[in-house]
């Protein structure tokens, strides 16, 4: 296979489609006041530029010419698959923001490389992996902590390369093994709207109690190498996993799962994942009002929360889930319920219905309504519940997903909730050097990885896939908060939440073109501000601006000094003149449109 064969069609410029004219019908703004290059934009270029030739060093020092991780290649929660893909964290975001067309060829290769190589590696003791740790070429069984963050760099394709055959081949086949469409792999029951275990995947759900050996992976010589959590022999590894049984029944990091289908439904809005999606997620919904507004992380096979016991809080990862760290010999809370987020971002994103956020809402006060007084005064918030009630005290009040809620509703209460937050902060105008300082931040951040993977030494023999992780110099968060007005994707396997996005039309490609700079300064419920500037004093440049990351809310109207243009589409064009720059205000219809990944000059 050879993925750049694949990409070139499209990636490079070489199909233009005839609705580029529908896009270029619209009215131009055009930009002539000269604007003093910017620091901020000076460091994004920055940014965009360096980053490219660190992330080339990467790869070439930990993958060989087949895209083949080189390192120890395991099945395993603590240094399997997921990590290897995880290895690319950040790198079509970088693409998609502007950087180099360089960098997506290379991806593609180690992307395609690494699902050959996890294809071919086989365990010997975990049954699940006896035919390949991938198998149809996705993880055979896993957790949806660990499958989100092996395809966080999958559900970031769209951005840059919507058209790749084998990206829209993959985006629909991997959707239908959790829509009932592969009989081979019975994840979903579509009576009871319910993924079946939580370990689950191409060979299908886990219908009984896992064993520390399948969280674990086959035995092998742990002190030879650098574990990532602590552990210094197999016996700790799987003692680590020892209480990691319970795992039939719906949960609710299955909830990550429906970025799948949000993926294929972004291709060509076919309504059957629309429906999938919203049925699943109305199912959660009932049971979340069930269950007192609080999100169960145990549904029983037969649909009922919590079971014949009403344990709604069971199961690995849930809400009383407490197990012991072999390591340190302490007890720790891992309830992974920030995970569960993705879905209620992904129904938003399709329907555009605020109801999901509300019950994220609702359940944050349910949470909270079980505020209890300490001995020393003060009020203390549970995060806990198992079976002799909540725990996990805290004094500050839950407010899991709460950026994410205020980010989706815009609302005063909601950003509250938030408390201390730099970056909304400088969108309220209370911290203007944020700007700068973040930039600056990812840029000395992207030098320490760089010198971090320059002075490994490790032979790939004595790697883990994790061990390089924290080396990956791809360093996008300051340019998607500033630049797109977008809260970060996280390891969850989540889709974008951006205000805007950018497409350079003389290239044909997403991001910024040449020499432009960004900055989202201010977001509100019904209005962006943004700042464009031309960095370059010899050429024009012009920039596709789009209303949110896959088109899905509506720009109404532009106002430029003082004059105001009808736009009624979710795209408008800028024409920066050389040296010019303005702040554009951008009045919208947030959550308008039919989401799509679709370029827009190839859209009907």
């Amino acid at each position: 296979m050879k993925p750049c064969l694949h990409l070139a069609p499209v990636f490079f410029g070489l199909l233009v489609s005839p609705v580029l004219a529908a896009v270029s019908e619209r009215p131009i703004i055009e930009v002539k006041t000269p604007m003093p290059a910017p620091d901020w934009a000076k460091l994004e270029r920055r940014i965009l530029a360096e980053s490219v030739p660190a992330c080339l060093e990467f790869e070439k020092k930990y993958y060989d010419d087949r895209g083949y991780l080189q390192c120890f290649v395991r099945w395993g929660a603590n240094d399997g698959a997921d990590d290897a893909f995880e290895n690319f964290a950040d790198w079509p975001q970088l693409h998609a923001l502007g950087a180099s067309d360089a960098i997506m060829p290379v991806f593609l290769k180690t992307w395609n490389g690494m699902i050959r190589q996890y294809s071919e590696a086989k365990t010997v003791d975990v049954p699940a992996g006896r035919d390949g740790i991938y198998f149809k070429e996705f993880n055979a069984q896993a957790d949806w902590m660990h499958l989100g963050e092996g395809l966080r760099t999958f559900n970031q394709m769209g951005l840059s390369v919507p058209e790749l055959p084998i990206y829209e081949e993959r985006a629909r086949r991997w959707a239908g093994l959790y829509m009932a469409e592969d009989s081979t792999a019975p994840n979903y029951d579509p009576k009871l709207k319910l993924i079946r275990s939580m370990q689950n995947g191409s060979k299908g759900p886990m219908l009984r109690k896992a064993t520390a050996l399948e969280w674990v992976g086959d035995p092998f010589e742990v002190g030879k190498f650098v574990a990532g959590h602590g552990e210094s022999t197999f016996e700790q590894f799987l003692k680590h996993y020892e209480e990691y049984t319970d795992v039939v029944g719906d949960h609710f990091l299955n909830l990550v799962a429906t970025t799948l289908p949000t993926d294929a439904y972004l291709l060509a809005n076919n309504p059957k994942y629309k429906n999938w999606i919203v049925d699943y997620m109305e199912a959660w919904l009932a049971r979340m009002k069930a269950n007192g507004g609080v999100i169960p992380s145990y549904v029983a096979l037969d649909g009922t929360v919590g079971g014949s016991e009403g344990k709604w809080w069971g199961n690995a990862y849930g809400w009383g889930f407490s197990p012991m760290n072999p390591v340190s010999g302490r007890r720790e809370n891992r309830n992974r319920i920030p995970r569960a987020t993705v879905g209620f971002s992904n129904v938003l994103l399709v329907t555009g219905d605020q109801k999901y956020v509300d019950a994220w809402r609702t359940m944050m006060d349910a949470v909270n309504s079980h505020v209890r007084t300490a001995a020393d005064g003060h009020k203390e918030y549970p995060t806990m519940h198992g079976a002799d009630g909540w725990y996990g005290w805290q004094r500050e009040p839950w407010n899991v997903g709460a950026l994410e809620v205020w980010y989706w509703s815009q609302r005063a209460d909601d950003r509250a909730r938030v408390g201390s937050n730099a970056w909304i902060e400088f969108l309220e105008g209370k911290n203007p050097s944020y700007v700068e300082s973040a930039l600056r931040r990812d840029l000395e951040s992207m030098a320490r990885k760089v010198a971090g993977f320059r002075a490994d030494t490790k032979p790939p023999e004595l790697r883990l896939a994790d061990n390089m992780m924290d080396f990956n110099p791809a360093t996008v968060n300051a340019l998607e908060q500033l630049m797109w007005g977008a809260f970060p994707p996280g390891r969850a396997g989540e889709l974008l939440n951006a205000r805007l996005r950018y497409f350079d039309p003389v290239r044909q490609r997403a991001g910024v073109p040449e020499d432009v700079g960004a900055l989202v300064s201010e977001l509100g419920d019904a209005h962006t501000v943004v700042t464009l500037v031309n960095l370059s004093t010899t050429a024009t440049r012009e920039v596709i601006v789009q209303g949110g990351a896959y088109g899905e809310h509506q720009i109404a109207t532009v106002e430029l000094d003082g004059k105001s243009t009808t736009i009624g589409a979710n795209t408008l064009t800028v024409r920066l003149a050389p040296g010019a720059g303005a702040k554009l205000t951008l009045t919208m219809h947030r959550y308008a449109n039919q989401p799509t990944v679709r370029f827009p000059w190839n859209r009907s």
